[in-house]
């Protein structure tokens, strides 16, 4: 049941007590063409990580460090750039600030925008495998070299004991550092929200054929 989103029992949170922990939200987005099905299971899965959010600090401890992919700084440019790609996000990560959390800058600029490059590459396609190939391994490393930054901010920003919630996209490779204990935040409309994008790309796929 909802409520019971993020729930962990007492003797569960005392073994957590002394750790550094790191909430992990999968991020979504709204495309400005979404189908209203999408739009309402969208808006739901938001109303359900607030939720779950709320559980976990009632159960192992306030949220003081915030990070979220494609920021580089922890200016209000940044957090405009939140808003203007998931106000659903912006919403919970102002309401953290109010409460004491801080934003820190969780990218370097200058591979996350390597790695977007590549990835349009990618997306246009190719005509020649080699090309592909050599592409597809620019890309590799280049994410190689972003995860592991993102890794090494939040090693270096999260205080010993300290609390902090991270926005990321499904599919990351960031390999977090072995003292700091991750909760994945996965409300049950999101298996919801993957069934229906298999069942969309399936005729897609029929037509290939």
């Amino acid at each position: 049941m909802a409520e019971q989103l993020g729930k962990i029992e007492k003797p569960e949170a005392e073994r957590f007590a002394s750790k550094r922990k790191l909430y992990l939200v999968p991020l979504l987005f709204l495309g400005k063409d979404a189908p209203p099905q999408y739009e309402e299971m969208f808006d739901y899965y938001w109303e359900q990580v607030k939720e779950h959010i709320s559980n976990l600090e009632s159960s192992l401890g306030g949220i003081r460090y915030i990070y979220h992919e494609s920021l580089t700084s922890s200016g209000e440019e940044e957090l405009k750039l939140i808003n203007e790609l998931n106000p659903h996000c912006y919403q919970i990560v102002t309401e953290k600030v109010k409460d004491g959390a801080e934003v820190e800058a969780t990218e370097d600029r200058e591979l996350a925008e390597e790695c977007l490059d590549w990835e349009r590459c990618l997306i246009m396609g190719f005509i020649s495998r080699k090309v592909a190939n050599m592409v597809s391994e620019f890309y590799a490393e280049a994410s190689r070299k972003r995860y592991e930054y993102i890794a090494r901010r939040i090693d270096e920003s999260l205080a010993d004991n300290g609390v902090g919630l991270l926005f990321i996209q499904e599919g990351h490779r960031v390999q977090f550092p072995s003292d700091i204990e991750v909760f994945s935040v996965a409300p049950p409309v999101l298996d919801e929200i993957h069934r229906w994008q298999r069942n969309r790309s399936l005729p897609d796929q029929n037509q290939e054929q």
